[in-house]
C-alpha cells in the first residue's frame, strides 16, 4: 500500500465543537475520530489533526487486557479522560459512560458530571437502545453533548451472546433505523454505528441531521472511528474485518495516524473489503 500522507496536515487554531462536527456533515467533510487512553496517544492524535478523540471503555480490552468492556468503571474512565485531556488542544474530547453507569437517569447525570467535571470531557457516549432515549433527553436538556452508540453494543455482549453484526434482517434494520431517529429526536448530537451493514448505515446517515460516525459501518457515513491500538497494529488477538494496520506501510506512529486521518478524509477507508454487506 502506498503512503497516503507525505507531509503533516495543517493544524487547526480553534477547538472542534459539536457545531464544528455538524457543519462538517453539512459540508460533506468526513470526520476523523480515534480512541486514546493517555496523554501520549492524545498528543499523537493532536498532531494528526484529529477531529474527535474518544476515551472508550475499550480500554478494558487494550489497556486492562480483559475480554470484554464490562469491568470498566466510571473511575477508570475519569482517570483516563483526565490523562487524555492533558495531551489535547483542538479535537473534541468524548468519553464513554461505562457499563451500568447510566442504568437510571440519576446515574447517567452523576456519571456525566464526573466525566465532564473531573475528566475534562466535552461529550459523553451512551451505548443504548430505545429504552435509553429518555436518558439522552435528560442529559441533552441539561447541556450535556451526547453521542448515541447503536448497532453492536459491546457492553451488552453477555446478553447478546457475542460480537455480531447488527441490522442484517429486515426487521432488525427497521428497528435500528428507528432507534437512530429516536436518539436524534431526544437530543443526541452524534450517532455512532458499530458493525452495521453498509447499506443500512448509508440510509441512516442520509436521513440523520446529526453526524453519523461508523466503526465497521462502511464508507458512506459522515466519519470513521477506530481504536488507536488497532490503527498501529498493537492489539492482540484476531483482527476485526473493519480494522486496518496503518503502521504496516509507514515508518512512524505519526505517519501511520496521519495516514489514517487522510484515508478517512478522502474516503479511502474503509474499503469494500473492510465493510459488511446487508
Amino acid at each position: 500500500m502506498n503512503k497516503l500522507v507525505e507531509t503533516r496536515p495543517t493544524q487547526r487554531t480553534q477547538p472542534v465543537s459539536v457545531a464544528t462536527l455538524g457543519q462538517m456533515k453539512r459540508d460533506n467533510q468526513p470526520i476523523a475520530c480515534l480512541t486514546a487512553y493517555d496523554a501520549s496517544f492524545a498528543a499523537l492524535a493532536e498532531r494528526a489533526n484529529m477531529d474527535l478523540v474518544l476515551v472508550g471503555d475499550s480500554l478494558g480490552n487494550v489497556i486492562h487486557g480483559q475480554a470484554t468492556t464490562t469491568s470498566v468503571s466510571v473511575d477508570d474512565i475519569v482517570y483516563h479522560t483526565r490523562c487524555v485531556a492533558a495531551g489535547l488542544s483542538t479535537p473534541l474530547l468524548a468519553a464513554d459512560l461505562p457499563f451500568l453507569s447510566f442504568a437510571t437517569t440519576a446515574d447517567a447525570v452523576a456519571s456525566s458530571r464526573r466525566l465532564i467535571g473531573e475528566g475534562g470531557a466535552s461529550m459523553v457516549k451512551v451505548e443504548g437502545g430505545a429504552a435509553d432515549t429518555s436518558i439522552v433527553e435528560t442529559l441533552a436538556q441539561n447541556g450535556v453533548p451526547v453521542c448515541a452508540h447503536l448497532g453492536l453494543r459491546p457492553q451488552q455482549v453477555h446478553k447478546t451472546g457475542g460480537f455480531k453484526i447488527q441490522g442484517r434482517s429486515k426487521d432488525a434494520a427497521k428497528k435500528l433505523a428507528a432507534e437512530a431517529r429516536q436518539f436524534e429526536a431526544a437530543g443526541a448530537d452524534l450517532l455512532l454505528l458499530e458493525c452495521v451493514p453498509s447499506p443500512l448505515a448509508r440510509r441512516i446517515a442520509a436521513t440523520a441531521k446529526v453526524p453519523v460516525i461508523g466503526i465497521g459501518a462502511g464508507p458512506d457515513v459522515d466519519g470513521q472511528i477506530l481504536v488507536s491500538h488497532d490503527v498501529i497494529g498493537l492489539s492482540a488477538g484476531k483482527k476485526p474485518k473493519f480494522v486496518r494496520n496503518f503502521l504496516a506501510s509507514h515508518d512512524s506512529l505519526d505517519e501511520a495516524v496521519e495516514a489514517y486521518v487522510e484515508a478517512v478524509r478522502h474516503r479511502y477507508f474503509p474499503s469494500a473489503d473492510e465493510s459488511f454487506d446487508s
